[in-house]
């Protein structure tokens, strides 16, 4: 999903905390709640668009979609896990 090299390089944009491709299940649980408008983002708006994958926290607390193949690292984006 994510280039190797520029992952390793990716941090939170709030935190600093390293970055890691989410597993399947949880970008497929998420997509769901995303079309079920259960999600918000840390701005507080819904989350109406669903992505190909997420990049998640050291500390599991946060997802920043990735859309056509590139990570949305904006603070407001995050979602809170």
């Amino acid at each position: 999903m994510v280039n190797a090299e520029l992952l390793k390089i990716l941090c939170c944009p709030e935190t600093r905390q390293p970055l890691r491709e989410a597993e399947a299940e949880l970008v497929e649980r998420l997509n769901a709640d995303i079309q079920a408008q259960k999600v918000n983002n840390v701005g507080n708006l819904p989350v109406t668009e669903i992505a190909e994958g997420f990049l998640i926290t050291a500390d599991s607390t946060r997802a920043y979609p990735v859309r056509s193949g590139i990570p949305v690292l904006l603070v407001d984006e995050g979602i809170i896990l």
